[in-house]
């Protein structure tokens, strides 16, 4: 495999959970596989699959070069920081935006983007 392969993983018909390129990972937007509960929840399950989706591909939450972080109430980001703040890796908080932005299925309450540099 060349440096200029694209990887892709989790492919279906319309997206990819993910693609590699030259030992970059983007991320597809996670979003929550529960839409019954609060944003910490929602915030923890979403974290949970970036985490799983970066190791999958050869990463890992201290690797990540950015994120972008959209809330359907942006009231809710001191809770969802809550969760990130516990989450993050001490000395490698990474580049980010939060924004509020509807989202695709109105029981989700967070989505989250990342792009991490393979270990």
């Amino acid at each position: 495999m060349s440096a200029n392969d694209i990887t892709r993983i989790g492919m279906a018909a319309r997206y990819s959970e993910a693609a590699v390129f030259n030992g970059i990972v983007y991320l597809a937007g996670m979003v929550p596989e529960r839409g019954d509960v609060d944003i910490k929840g929602q915030t923890e399950d979403v974290l949970a699959q970036v985490e799983q989706r970066l190791k999958e591909c050869g990463s890992d939450k201290s690797r990540i070069l950015r994120a972008q972080i959209y809330l359907t109430d942006i009231r809710e980001i001191g809770l969802m920081n809550e969760v990130w703040d516990a989450w993050v890796v001490p000395g490698a908080a990474p580049p980010r935006a939060t924004v509020q932005a509807p989202l695709a299925n109105p029981a989700y309450r967070i989505e989250i983007v990342v792009t991490a540099a393979q270990a």
